[in-house]
């Protein structure tokens, strides 16, 4: 068996190859153009052939697809897909790409038996239909965050001139405030660049209309987001964009790590005689998720009594904005439960989940 480790960059991938001995047989860099990356695939294939295949392991970035899609084409057994440790203080190519055959290779058994590997922060590929939930997610919130900016630059303009108090009614959002806007009397400029923002603010809207509809689309037909659904404040972006997130419930054991993969449990600094040292939550999975857990969170505090209590208790203890993470981290346990044994939120807490599972069993 070979062992492949790959640094990838945009020109360029920098490779190491290593054999069942650990020992280097190749170290050098290939260029991304189509027929010189498929040569040097094809000479990796014909040397790995006798030796029973090779595995290859790459850092995720934002534009693997097409390496993931060639090396399961020219034979690579298993490809393992690992998050990025912290920037060293002595990086080159060539020492990344080594460091990865080296990883490789020292836990090539349990990658092979399907272990996990301790300190090796390892990703699932997802699948086609996971891949293009998670696009068209990002592209809704990319796009919000868009239409966002846009507002904050049209409000700028009126503090700058004081006028925000003229305004007809109290959000800018509405038809008769935007019917004021474009007929604002302004000086040259500030009018040209208010009805700029005005059409900007026009396309985003037209943009969203139509992912959203194609998101209301996939929502019905996704798995686990109409079970997420139930959530409160989870509409069909917030739930499909949660729901292509998980991917199978099995890969988590525990409740907890899916909070833990999501980063948001606290990162700990333990060593010696102390042993709680408790910080900030780690971050480490994805953004998007944190950001709607996080609105979800209002919603969830309004409707939920029991929910609602909990947070009190905490915020008086601990303040708001740790209160606030800790309802994030329990509602990432209540997902985890949710998807696993296919039920809806209950609200009301332990005890309401119990009336309905006793009600599953009864009925079910």
């Amino acid at each position: 068996m070979l062992y492949l480790g790959i640094d990838q960059h945009r020109k360029q991938l920098t490779v190491n190859l290593r054999n069942e001995q650990g020992e280097i047989v190749l170290k050098r860099q290939v260029s991304t153009q189509w027929k010189r990356v498929r040569k040097f695939f094809e000479g990796i294939r014909e040397q790995a052939t006798p030796e029973g295949g090779f595995l290859a392991i790459v850092e995720v970035c934002g534009f693997n697809d097409w390496l993931l899609k060639m090396l399961a084409e020219y034979g690579c057994r298993e490809t393992v897909l690992i998050q990025p440790e912290k920037r060293s203080k002595k990086k080159t190519d060539r020492r990344d790409a080594s460091h990865l055959g080296e990883l490789l290779w020292l836990n090539r058994h349990r990658l092979l038996a399907g272990q996990r590997v301790h300190g090796l922060r390892r990703v699932l590929p997802s699948t086609k239909e996971e891949t293009q939930d998670r696009q068209l997610t990002a592209l809704r919130d990319r796009l919000g965050r868009l239409q966002t900016k846009t507002i904050n630059k049209i409000q700028h303009l009126l503090l700058k001139h004081n006028l925000q108090q003229e305004c007809p009614t109290k959000g800018r959002q509405t038809k008769k405030a935007r019917k004021w806007l474009k007929e604002l009397t302004l000086g040259q400029i500030d009018r040209m660049e208010l009805d700029l923002l005005l059409a900007q603010w026009d396309l985003w809207e037209g943009q969203l209309a139509e992912v959203e509809k194609r998101i209301q689309q996939r929502q019905g037909e996704h798995p686990t987001a109409p079970i997420v659904a139930s959530m409160p404040g989870a509409g069909a972006y917030t739930s499909l964009a949660l729901a292509c997130r998980i991917g199978p419930i099995k890969r988590f054991a525990r409740p907890g790590s899916l909070a833990n993969f999501w980063g948001l449990t606290p990162s700990c600094r333990n060593s010696g005689e102390a042993t709680d040292r408790l910080g900030s939550i780690t971050k480490q999975g994805s953004a998007i998720v944190r950001h709607l857990l996080g609105q979800m969170v209002l919603h969830v505090l309004r409707r939920d009594p029991y929910m609602r209590n909990w947070y009190r208790r905490i915020k008086k203890r601990r303040g708001a904005k740790i209160a606030r993470v800790a309802v994030m981290r329990r509602l990432a346990t209540i997902l985890w439960h949710m998807v696993k044994y296919e039920q809806p939120y209950a609200i009301g807490g332990p005890e309401q989940v119990r009336k309905m599972q006793a009600a599953f069993e009864i009925f079910g």
